[in-house]
């Protein structure tokens, strides 16, 4: 069955096929269709089954667009596969429906970042609405970038006064052996991920400017002990390397007026055997606690790429069997 997208201007529908039309391919790959080109529409050659579906994912597509209307950003691959997901979850999920509506955003040095899944919506709804969040899922789900992008855009509007960056100092299986420098030169490899994540939303000198007047602070897990963290973001990554008595010390720390954000893929833990992961006990005893929120990302989430979607859950699968 043939239908016809007609986009408000040519420039629209170019951000929704990429650049060269690099994602036509991937579009008629996805809703098993064939796509036509002619000035700002698209001809879409649907099987008799897959017309409702694919309108439905153009609509959403032109719908996220709108939201991009101040950037020049186009929608990319893992976008347009969030959008698909997203309109399945809807539909096989009654009481979960809901309209398209203007997605959540967080405002960073003039940039704006957007969810790319609805887990990804539920984490940045709860970074706003809640003091503590843990945020449980595989690399590549967003829960870093995002968690960097809330507490930056927090004290650049001035709404908290410091970014606490720390995590548990865990190898991954390998020893780096003694590391030269200050505190801060030794612990920064464990927190590259985040800098990476800084990096992407705002320059360095910021970065730079940011640590000199203490906007920024790093420090490892076990230098929390006795501190009381005021007006801060504070962010606690690879939490699934934690023990139980790191966490309680860590939770503790925060005041009123902070919010701490929790992030860990319990698959990862480099812990002893013998010794349970504090993010897992967290889960288990704090997950009804008022206040506390909880997200937890599936493989289903990852938007790094593909690749790392199906690596997931070949191991997934491999886990599983044994």
């Amino acid at each position: 069955m043939s239908s016809t997208i007609v986009f408000e201007e040519a420039a629209q529908m170019q951000r929704v096929c990429g650049a060269n039309d690099r994602n036509i391919p991937y579009l008629e790959l996805l809703l098993g269709c064939e796509l036509y080109v002619h000035g700002n529409s698209l001809t879409c050659e649907f099987s008799e089954d897959r017309e409702e579906q694919g309108s439905k994912v153009f609509t959403r597509l032109i719908h996220r667009l709108k939201n991009l209307a101040l950037t020049m950003e186009v929608i990319t691959e893992p976008e347009i596969f969030m959008e698909f997901q997203a309109l399945g979850s809807e539909e096989g999920s009654p009481s979960n429906k809901q309209e398209i509506e203007p997605a959540t955003s967080i405002p960073v040095a003039g940039k704006s970042v957007y969810p790319k899944s609805m887990r990804q919506r539920q984490f940045m709804r709860l970074m706003r609405e809640r003091q503590i969040v843990f945020s449980i899922g595989p690399a590549g789900t967003g829960k870093t970038f995002l968690a960097v992008a809330h507490s930056l855009s927090e004290i650049l509007a001035g709404r908290k006064q410091k970014i606490i960056l720390t995590r548990p100092v865990v190898e991954a299986g390998e020893s780096l052996g003694f590391l030269p420098g200050d505190l801060a030169q030794k612990i920064g490899p464990y927190l590259r991920p985040l800098y990476d994540a800084m990096e992407f939303l705002v320059p360095p000198a910021i970065i730079k400017r940011l640590e000199e007047n203490g906007s920024i602070e790093i420090a490892p897990l076990a230098y929390m002990r006795g501190r009381s963290l005021n007006n801060a973001c504070v962010i606690l990554d690879e939490a699934q390397n934690t023990t139980i008595e790191q966490m309680k010390m860590f939770l503790t720390r925060i005041s009123e007026n902070s919010i701490a954000i929790i992030t860990g893929d319990v698959t990862q833990i480099d812990l002893p055997k013998s010794k349970l992961s504090g993010l897992v006990h967290a889960y288990r005893i704090l997950k009804d606690v008022p206040g506390i929120g909880f997200v937890e990302f599936l493989s289903s989430d990852v938007v790094r790429s593909r690749i790392v979607q199906r690596i997931i859950d070949a191991y997934d699968k491999e886990i599983a069997s044994s």
